[in-house]
């Protein structure tokens, strides 16, 4: 045996006292020296009797006996001294050879069988693996201490009898109910019960714990003693004994009344890449909520309707996690497996879900909120985030309750390739002077003849195709290329007038007149071409993102000043109102397409056409109709008394060559 070994068994049997039992302990053997120099203490007896008597009166770590000893066998004076101490280190020094001796050893777990003659290495050779099986056992018992210390430490836990009245709370139990140990133990739960749980809840937990292979699962939601609402996470298991009956229960929750609120936790455990679930859930019309309210008023809106989402989820499976990630959105994940293990159909139990939202009311500073939500799904590992994300801005969109987002971010991928493409086209156009500006008449009803054009962008692409706006503008503007294009326009359209004689109309959004360097590219042209600025026109097209309405009435003020008129485009539809039309003191109102063209058949198109016409022209502001398709509609427009006409009617836009 090597010299390491060796001195580690001497250092473990330093420690211990021996008992060494001996048929007739008058005739002492070398055995004896040889014990009293590795142990503590030796004591040698030879009888049975004897060796439970000193038991008694002192404590032995380690039992040597032979089998055949005067009053009773080996075998059961171990069993007896094992009653003293359990971890007794037994071994069997015997002649005896037969089988049912080593079966009998085996079957009491003995540590070590010698027979004479006594050899020292395999005497040594037990020691050591006695060390080893007490060093595992001792680790394990510190780590199972460890795991009881961390369990006690994060977890709210308590015990009741097979009646309920509760026998035991750890410190986490009283933190959170706020309520002493000495106020809790002999009472049962209903001290905590939260008044608005509903009977049934808990009669269906009684139903399910009393099944006794059955632990029962869920949030509960409870009551402190200075009524404080709080939400567990809680599992409780009956505890049953020898005959298989039920002699208490044991709880352990969690607190979930804490939201994570950080986006980058639900990023960071996503890419774990494992396979989730993951649900993502918006308050429908937050964006209305946020402005309406005020920052405090939304902010508890949002913190109190995640504090209480849990208890709106179905038991049949409890998120461990609330994701807060800003604008009213929320997320919930799970393993996926272990979700499914509960054969939970999530479609039905995401319209619980909704259900339950839609019957409650939030109550903030005395208000009462009814909210609604949307929300998506996606399971996998691969772009889980970017899915569920996708799906709920097309719920969104579509106004849909829930939608299933798999593979949605691919979709968002093709688009924005798409995107990506529309972008390289418009550069490649601006670039190469492909911007144009296309010119369509606009007519006198009267006279019929033509008295201004409308000005009105396309891109001539590399195959020399002439695209319309509506394939490019609003990419445009996500691709930072709108306010160029403008300027483009600005420039053909006021170059324009140097080579006819009618006045031109130009589009201008809300975007471009709240962009400081539109309006100074604006004055430049119009100080440029101020001999023509009686002979322009700007269109002010209605935009409900306005962010500064006197931004808008300041520069129609002062182009105004410098001669230019001002029409409203498309009015009548959106969010047209008499009021707002007064401050900004147009000059021209031009009717919205889709009265124009429905104004054969459609008497509320008519009526609507009149009624506009009749307030311009007691405010003396001149009207143009657009999209006149035919001599139907034109002679129509005209008996009403509209000023002007534009559409194919007349003429389609054109280039003009100059």
């Amino acid at each position: 045996m090597d010299t390491e070994k060796l001195e580690r068994i001497i250092s473990f049997s330093k420690t211990l006292n021996l008992l060494y039992v001996v048929k007739d302990k008058n005739n002492i053997n070398n055995n004896i020296n040889f014990f009293q120099n590795y142990f503590n203490k030796v004591a040698y007896v030879d009888k049975g009797i004897d060796a439970l008597n000193s038991f008694q009166e002192d404590i032995y770590s380690i039992v040597i006996t032979d089998i055949d000893l005067a009053d009773i066998n080996g075998f059961e004076l171990i069993k007896k001294l094992r009653e003293f101490n359990k971890r007794l280190i037994t071994i069997i020094y015997s002649e005896n050879e037969d089988r049912e001796s080593f079966f009998k050893t085996i079957e009491l777990k003995i540590d070590g069988y010698l027979m004479p003659p006594f050899e020292e290495n395999k005497f040594f050779e037990i020691l050591f693996k006695v060390i080893e099986i007490c060093k595992e056992k001792s680790e394990n018992k510190k780590l199972k201490h460890q795991y009881h210390e961390l369990l006690n430490k994060n977890s709210i836990i308590s015990k009741t009898n097979k009646d309920g009245v509760i026998t035991f709370v750890n410190d986490n139990f009283c933190k959170i109910s706020e309520y002493s140990k000495e106020e809790l133990i002999g009472r049962t739960h209903a001290i905590v019960r939260h008044p608005e749980t509903p009977d049934a809840f808990y009669k269906d937990l009684w139903n399910t714990i009393k099944n006794k292979k059955i632990e029962w699962s869920g949030v509960i939601k409870n009551l402190s003693k200075t009524g404080k609402t709080y939400y567990i996470k809680t599992t409780i298991k009956p505890i049953l004994d020898s005959n298989n009956e039920i002699v208490e229960y044991i709880s352990i929750r969690s607190n979930i009344s804490t939201i994570m609120s950080d986006k980058k936790h639900l990023i960071d455990k996503i890419e774990a890449k494992r396979l989730f679930l993951l649900i993502l859930i918006q308050i429908e019309d937050f964006d209305i909520l946020d402005k309406f309210y005020n920052l405090l008023t939304v902010d508890k809106l949002e913190k109190t309707f995640a504090f209480n989402m849990l208890s709106y989820l179905p038991n049949s499976y409890v998120f461990d996690n609330i994701y807060n990630i800003g604008n009213g959105r929320f997320a919930l994940l799970a393993d996926f497996f272990d979700y499914s293990s509960t054969d939970t159909n999530i479609k039905e139990y995401l319209e619980t879900f909704i259900k339950n939202i839609r019957k409650s009311t939030l109550v903030i500073d005395e208000i009462e909120y009814d909210l609604n939500i949307i929300v998506s799904y996606s399971f996998g590992k691969e772009h889980l985030y970017e899915d569920a994300k996708c799906g709920l801005d097309e719920a969104i969109n579509k106004k849909e309750m829930i939608k299933y987002a798999n593979d949605s971010s691919i979709k968002e991928h093709i688009e924005a390739k798409k995107n990506m493409e529309i972008i390289k086209m418009v550069k490649i156009a601006l670039d190469n002077y492909k911007i144009v500006s296309y010119f369509q008449p606009i007519i006198n009803n009267k006279t019929k003849k033509l008295e201004k054009y409308e000005s009105l962008v396309r891109l001539v692409d590399e195959s020399g195709n002439v695209l319309s706006p509506l394939s490019f503008l609003d990419i445009s503007k996500k691709g930072n290329y709108y306010n160029k294009i403008t300027h483009r326009v600005l420039e053909n359209s006021f170059k324009i007038l140097e080579h006819i004689s009618t006045k031109i109309s130009i589009n201008l959004s809300s975007l471009d007149i709240e962009k400081e360097l539109t309006q100074t590219k604006l004055f430049e042209l119009l100080d440029e071409y101020k001999d023509y600025a009686s002979r322009i026109v700007f269109e002010l097209l209605e935009d409900e993102h306005v962010k500064d309405f006197n931004v808008i009435k300041n520069f129609i003020k002062k182009v105004k000043a410098l001669g230019v008129q001002i029409a409203i485009d498309d009015f009548g539809a959106g969010y047209s109102n008499f009021e707002r039309l007064l401050e900004f003191d147009p000059d021209i109102l031009k009717i919205d397409g889709s009265l124009v063209k429905n104004i054969v058949n459609d008497t509320y198109s008519r009526n609507v056409v009149e009624t506009i016409v009749t307030f311009a022209k007691k405010q003396n502001i001149i009207t143009i109709a657009e999209y006149v398709e035919n001599e139907e509609i034109f002679n129509i427009l005209n008996d009403l008394g509209v000023d002007y006409s534009q559409g194919y009617y007349f003429g389609e836009p054109k280039h003009i060559s100059i």
